[in-house]
């Protein structure tokens, strides 16, 4: 498991659904298959938001709902700017071998807003241009006597699938250009049948338990 994409996954989902309970956000990660993806655990969820906690970047609520005790999660002021820092950092960081922390990052991107999201990828996607420049799309086995043939082609995927993203970000900036994308999501609401609305409900209902205000992004 990789600490870094785990902690940013639990900070931005607390983020995006706060006040929330451990329950919740492993059912969340899980719905992103960050199981799958980022190698993030089903039974490391709790103890990740219990070390959140103790960090002082998440504060604990213990609750009652009916016969049980129910442990809810808001990020602290210092939780806020490091989620923001790490998204960034992520975004910033460019490893054609390692897509992890940009996944996570992108889809926490618009709790930074949508001009900070698109200032980010459009860096991202100029120092994309540059290192693909570098990364030859076909390798000559006579240059590299001392490699097996299909051993080369293993490094040609790399370069592929650098190349790959990059036309993806060409691809995403242009909608957003045309306005056909949008990295703003305050305006969007999931379908009526989405299970999510369950999580909408008991978050106004924690809210009234614990008299958090609502935050000004939701």
């Amino acid at each position: 498991m990789r600490s870094s994409t785990t902690r940013l996954l639990l900070l931005g989902a607390v983020g995006l659904f706060e006040p929330v309970n451990g329950y919740q956000i492993r059912r969340e990660l899980m719905s992103w298959q960050a199981d799958q993806w980022a190698n993030v655990a089903p039974g490391s969820i709790y103890h990740g938001l219990a070390r959140l906690s103790a960090d002082g970047l998440l504060t604990r609520h213990d609750v009652t709902e009916g016969a049980r005790d129910v442990a809810v999660y808001q990020l602290t002021d210092a939780g806020r700017t490091e989620v923001q820092r790490l998204i960034a950092e992520a975004i910033d960081h460019i490893d054609i071998y390692d897509h992890r922390d940009f996944q996570a990052a992108y889809g926490l991107l618009p709790m930074l807003g949508a001009d900070r999201a698109v200032e980010l990828l459009t860096d991202r996607h100029r120092r994309f241009a540059d290192i693909i420049a570098d990364l030859p799309e076909h390798i000559d086995p006579a240059l590299h006597p001392y490699a097996p043939p299909h051993a080369l082609r293993s490094l040609e995927l790399w370069s592929r699938t650098a190349r790959a993203e990059f036309d993806w970000l060409t691809d995403l900036l242009q909608d957003v250009a045309r306005g056909t994308l949008s990295l703003d999501t305050t305006g969007w609401a999931p379908p009526a049948d989405d299970p999510g609305h369950q999580m909408s409900d008991d978050r106004r209902r924690y809210r009234e338990m614990i008299g958090a205000e609502p935050p000004t992004s939701q």
